[in-house]
């Protein structure tokens, strides 16, 4: 692809607005980042707060530790970690450097705050606003802060009621809040482009993903994190080059979603997808041999194939976006092994025919070895076109061609699974 094709520019800017550093399961460091701007908003430490959260927020925070607090969890926990001691200056790293005093500080206040958490009435998969209240004599000020669609997304900001930023319900998207076309993504340009970008033009993005999330996913081999699903992969099955990408990759999730403090590259607005989508490639480099230029262009073929799948899918599912990271390291495993656009491709569509139906139920421990899975089933979609086997048109939802097979997967997860998710989330309530 030259660098003067337009979609040369748009795939660099895709990849700088999705792969960023978040400190944290994002969902609830979302909720965090409105906390601290809706204190800042507010004037000072809010003496309560109420949040309105859509049912996938609530499924996505409930169960995962929030870094930095201690051990906590939940929706109230980051909360009060975002309004104590973070910085919304810092987005998802938001509360990335809190210190040992603050997190005592975070504890007493979650104790003795009033924390009320409502269903947000909204159709809206990725919708949470945070109001904050402190009293400063006999008067109350206030600050609202409502973050739609995707993690940084801020669409409205008030303080004492007046408003000072909003962009109307009809507005709200990706493409109108200002992040590129995601429309412009296919297999065949995003080949094209992964083989022929100028590598200093993605050295920074790709080589601080490469950094962080390798460094998450040795943390979690080394330490005791969750279930151990990296470890437990490791001593059950061998030391091979795929059990590595599987354990590897499962490791850095063992570690992320139960606290640890190390921030992660995100895909999608996932650091267990960013995880997935990188972490196996970096093992089969090692392996293979191959050199960093390889290494770099297969990241950005599997970064923005899984970017890809989830545009057409949303943010937030019930349909587990470690498929689609997977599968999409399937892709990169198979130029790293010598293989084409062919292979690439194959191993994707292969892929998604085998694990399309594991179902996102929250961020929590579990998700370590649904990651596995879903990148044991992306090394097995390369493995069988290799072999000289596919799954072919009319197998299921597989249909000719991978963006026809890309498609269906993306109906069933955004649109099939619709009634799934709310099941989910009345069962993870209680309901």
């Amino acid at each position: 692809m030259e660098k003067t094709d337009s979609r040369y520019g748009a795939y660099l800017a895709i990849l700088n607005e999705e792969l960023i550093p978040a400190m944290g399961c994002t969902e609830p460091i979302a909720i965090a980042l409105a906390a601290a701007r809706a204190r800042d908003l507010a004037g000072g430490l809010p003496d309560r707060m109420e949040l309105e959260v859509s049912g996938s927020i609530v499924k996505n925070a409930k169960s995962v530790v929030v870094p930095h607090t201690g051990g906590l969890k939940g929706i109230e926990a980051a909360a009060a970690a975002g309004a104590v001691a973070g910085d919304a200056d810092a987005w998802l790293e938001v509360i990335a450097s809190v210190d040992e005093n603050a997190i005592a500080q975070i504890e007493v206040y979650l104790s003795s705050t009033p924390i009320i958490v409502r269903r947000a009435e909204s159709d809206l998969d990725f919708d949470l606003t945070v109001h904050a209240f402190r009293h400063e004599g006999e008067r109350e000020h206030s600050g609202t802060v409502r973050i739609a669609e995707y993690h940084t997304n801020i669409v409205c900001e008030q303080r004492d009621g007046l408003v000072l930023h909003e962009v109307p319900l009809a507005e709200i998207g990706e493409t109108a809040e200002g992040l590129t076309d995601r429309s412009l993504l296919n297999m065949e340009a995003i080949w094209d482009f992964a083989m022929t970008v100028d590598i200093d033009d993605v050295r920074d993005v790709i080589g601080r993903q490469i950094a962080c999330n390798w460094a998450v996913s040795q943390e979690g081999l080394a330490g005791d994190w969750g279930a151990n699903i990296g470890n437990v992969l490791r001593s059950a099955y061998g030391d091979n080059v795929k059990v590595r990408a599987c354990a590897c990759a499962a490791a850095g999730s063992d570690a992320r979603m139960s606290g640890c403090e190390l921030p992660v590259v995100i895909n999608s607005g996932s650091g267990n997808q960013g995880i997935t989508a990188s972490v196996p490639l970096i093992v089969y480099a090692r392996e293979l041999g191959s050199s960093g230029e390889q290494l770099y262009r297969a990241l950005v073929l599997s970064n923005l194939c899984a970017i890809h799948q989830k545009t057409g899918i949303g943010r937030l599912s019930a349909f587990c976006g470690a498929v689609c990271a997977g599968a999409a390291a399937g892709a990169g495993i198979a130029y790293l092994n010598g293989g084409g656009y062919k292979d690439a491709v194959h191993a994707v569509v292969n892929a998604l025919s085998v694990v399309s139906g594991i179902v996102c139920d929250g961020a929590k421990p579990s998700c370590a070895a649904k990651i596995a899975m879903s990148v044991n089933a992306g090394i097995l979609g390369y493995e069988m076109y290799r072999a000289g086997q596919q799954f072919y048109d009319g197998d299921g939802i597989v249909k000719k061609g991978v963006e026809n097979t890309i498609d269906s997967v993306c109906r069933v997860g955004r649109e099939g699974m619709r009634a799934t998710n709310d099941e989910i989330i009345r069962i993870m309530l209680g309901a």
